[in-house]
C-alpha cells in the first residue's frame, strides 16, 4: 500500500482527497495535519511514502516544513508533493530546490491526482506537460547563475543527453521515442545520473539540469 499524509488547512480540501484516495486500491491516507508542526510531527511517528503539502498553512508553512523533511536523513524516503496555484509559483520553485518530488494546482484533476502519487513512488517526478513546463521555464529563468559543471563530468555522454532531455519536462517514454530506445534504457540512464550526481529524485535532476547549465530555458518546446 502506498501511505499518503494530507497536509492542508482547509478540511474540505482534505476530505476530498481523502474520500479520493481511500477509494483506491493500493493507497490509504495515512493521517491528516492542519499546519505544518502537526505534518512534520505525523511524518515521523507514521513514515508515509508521500505528503501532500499546501504551501500556505498556520504555525508553519509548507515550504518550512517541506525543507525539515528533505533535509532529515532519517526522512529520506518520504516524498513530498506541493499544492499550490499560479499564485505562489515562485514558493514551488524554492520548493523543489529544496527537496520537493514535485508539485501540483490543487484543482487538478482526480486520475491526475492518483496518478501523481503513484508516480512519486515510482521514483518520477511531478514536472508533466502543459502548465509544468511554463512553470519550469520560469523556475530556471529565477534560478541562479549556472554553476560549475565539474559534477557532470561524472556522467557519460549518453546520460548528459538523457539528463537534458529530463530537464526540458520529457518523460522516459518521450525520452526512449526521441533517443530509439527502450522506456527501461531511457529509466536506467536516468537512474544512473541521479546516482552519479547524488540526486534525491528526478525534480532534483531537473534542478541540477538548468542550474549546471546543461539545459536552458530557451530549450523547452
Amino acid at each position: 500500500m502506498i501511505r499518503v499524509l494530507l497536509a492542508d488547512d482547509q478540511s474540505l480540501v482534505r476530505a476530498g482527497f481523502r474520500a479520493l484516495l481511500d477509494a483506491q486500491p493500493d493507497i490509504e491516507v495515512a493521517g491528516e495535519a492542519a499546519d505544518g508542526e502537526e505534518a512534520l510531527r505525523l511524518v515521523r511517528e507514521r513514515a508515509p511514502d508521500v505528503v501532500l503539502m499546501d504551501i500556505r498553512m498556520p504555525r508553519l508553512d509548507g515550504l518550512a516544513a517541506t525543507r525539515r523533511i528533505t533535509g532529515d536523513a532519517d526522512l529520506g524516503d518520504v516524498k513530498v508533493v506541493m499544492l499550490t496555484t499560479f499564485e505562489l509559483d515562485e514558493y514551488v520553485f524554492e520548493a523543489i530546490r529544496s527537496g520537493a518530488s514535485g508539485f501540483l494546482v490543487k484543482d487538478t484533476e482526480p486520475d491526475e491526482l492518483v496518478r501523481a502519487v503513484r508516480a512519486v513512488v515510482d521514483g518520477d517526478a511531478l514536472l508533466s506537460p502543459g502548465v509544468t513546463r511554463r512553470l519550469i521555464a520560469e523556475f530556471a529563468a529565477r534560478s541562479k547563475e549556472p554553476a560549475a559543471a565539474d559534477d557532470l563530468a561524472r556522467l557519460t555522454e549518453r546520460e548528459r543527453e538523457v539528463m537534458a532531455l529530463v530537464g526540458i519536462g520529457l518523460s522516459n517514454e518521450e525520452i526512449a521515442r526521441r533517443l530509439v530506445v527502450s522506456p527501461l534504457t531511457a529509466k536506467t540512464h536516468v537512474s544512473r545520473a541521479m546516482v552519479k550526481l547524488g540526486a534525491r529524485d528526478r525534480a532534483q535532476l531537473v534542478v541540477l539540469a538548468y542550474e549546471s547549465g546543461l539545459v536552458r530555458p530557451g530549450w523547452l518546446g
